[in-house]
C-alpha cells in the first residue's frame, strides 16, 4: 500500500486542507504543549468534539485519560502528518485518515511532525469517574530520538 506524503510546511497550504479549521490559540491549555496549539470546538454539550492542530514540531505533554469504567480518547487525522505514542511503545505514524483509539488509563503523547501542520479531531470518550492527568513533558531529544529519525510504523 502506498501512502501518500501530506506534510505541510506553509500554514497557508495547510490551511486549505484542513477541513475542520485551525480555531483559536489554545491558551487553557497551552501549559501542557511544546509549540502552539489550536482548539476548534466541533460540538457544544455532552459530547464534546474538537479539532486540535499543531503547528510543525508541536506536541502535548505525556498525559493519562483516566475512567474507573470506559473512558479514553479517540484521535481521527484530518491533515498534514503528526506521532502518537504510548509509554513504552514506539511511535505511530499519523496521517491523513488514521484513527488511533485509546484506552482509559494508558500514559500517551500526540503532536505534529517536526516539518508539518497536523490536525485530529480529539474525541473524550465517556465513562465513569472520568479525569485527565497531565504528565512530563515529551523532551527534545525524545521527540527527535523516537520521531524524527525513525521510519513509520503502520
Amino acid at each position: 500500500m502506498e501512502v501518500l506524503t501530506m506534510k505541510y510546511n506553509n500554514k497557508n497550504d495547510f490551511e486549505k486542507v484542513n477541513v475542520f479549521g485551525t480555531g483559536n490559540a489554545n491558551v487553557n491549555f497551552a501549559q501542557y504543549f511544546i509549540g502552539e496549539s489550536f482548539l476548534n470546538p466541533l460540538t457544544n454539550g455532552e459530547f464534546p468534539l474538537f479539532n486540535v492542530t499543531f503547528e510543525p514540531g508541536c506536541r502535548n505533554n505525556w498525559h493519562i485519560h483516566h475512567a474507573k469504567s470506559g473512558g479514553g480518547q479517540i484521535l481521527i487525522c484530518t491533515a498534514g502528518e503528526g506521532w502518537y505514542q504510548e509509554e513504552g511503545k514506539d511511535a505511530v505514524e499519523l496521517v491523513l485518515g488514521k484513527v488511533i483509539v485509546i484506552p482509559a488509563n494508558v500514559k500517551h503523547w500526540h503532536g505534529a511532525k517536526k516539518d508539518s501542520w497536523f490536525s485530529h479531531i480529539a474525541i473524550e470518550v465517556p465513562g465513569e469517574e472520568t479525569s485527565n492527568e497531565w504528565c512530563e513533558q515529551v523532551s527534545d531529544e525524545d521527540y527527535f530520538k523516537k520521531c524524527f529519525f525513525r521510519k513509520a510504523v503502520f
